[in-house]
């Protein structure tokens, strides 16, 4: 269920800071466009329950507000890891992040919709745990289903959804309480290529109108070309950052960026660098 998480800054001994004006990355890159980042991972290390070998060491990396950042990398390297301590739901166990983000999201894998719940529940959950009123929880969740396109299936329950339309339901819930971070973890891998195109178009609508960062993590460079203003290349060891693409195309982005030269550049110059990685994802625009 994507529910709010904690927004406070955290560092592996406890700190709280705010993110410096400018935050350089691990492969030397200023922030988006001059932007002040609203999250920052500094030197962080990740291990899981019983030591062992880390699955990310020493990670320095930085989101800035407003951009729409997209994590690459083999399975295994630490990806989803990433949006998972980025959202408070797994600690460093060195290093430390910095975040003035004060309402992030995360949209799993699966919608996870409660599946006796109809629609206007399911995306009103955040909202009635956050003890908002009736009157004003649905003022809100009507305005936000309108966003995506589920206006008039408000008592549909999740069975009688399509997968398109669970997936538009599950960022529904995200966007309900106006994040300012958006974090997603192949949030389509399940869809069609249609289905899919579809919702990368709108969702790149909504993170314009809502203004929110958008970080998220996908298997097909196609998608990260069409969707990111910022490529991240992560390695299959430890999670090393080995490259980072900045997508230099203007938004909105249509079907004819999809077809365009440019568009096919960047998927094989990207598609190169994860080869380079060792990586085994799929490059084909």
């Amino acid at each position: 269920m994507n529910t709010p998480a904690p927004s406070a800054g955290r560092a592996a001994s406890g700190a709280t800071a705010e993110p410096p004006a400018t935050t350089t990355a691990a492969t030397g890159a200023s922030a988006e466009f001059g932007s002040p980042p609203i999250l920052a991972l500094k030197r962080a290390t990740v291990r899981f329950a019983g030591g062992g070998l880390p699955v990310w060491d020493g990670l320095s990396l930085s989101v800035s507000r407003g951009e729409s950042l997209c994590l690459l990398g083999a399975s295994g390297c630490g990806k989803s890891t990433v949006l998972r301590v980025m959202a408070g739901l797994q600690p460093l166990a060195s290093g430390e992040m910095l975040t003035a983000v004060r309402s992030p999201a995360f949209v799993f894998q699966e919608p996870a919709l409660l599946p006796w719940a109809d629609l206007e529940r399911n995306v009103g959950l955040p909202l009635q745990l956050a003890g908002w009123t009736a009157a004003a929880k649905e003022q809100r969740v009507q305005a936000v289903l309108e966003r995506v396109g589920l206006t008039g299936r408000e008592r549909a329950l999740p069975h009688e959804l399509s997968g398109g339309m669970k997936m538009r339901a599950s960022i529904a819930r995200a966007l309900v309480m106006q994040p300012d971070l958006l974090l997603m973890d192949e949030p389509f891998s399940a869809l069609d290529d249609p289905t899919r195109q579809r919702l990368q178009a709108d969702l790149l609508q909504w993170w314009q109108v809502q203004g929110f960062a958008l970080c998220f993590v996908t298997h097909q460079v196609a998608e990260a070309v069409f969707m990111a203003s910022r490529v991240v290349v992560m390695g299959a060891q430890a999670g090393h950052i080995v490259a980072e693409f900045r997508v230099d195309e203007p938004f909105p982005r249509s079907a004819d960026f999809r077809r365009s030269a440019r568009f096919h550049e960047r998927c094989v110059a990207i598609g190169d660098a994860l080869a380079a990685a060792g990586s085994s994802i799929r490059s084909a625009a």
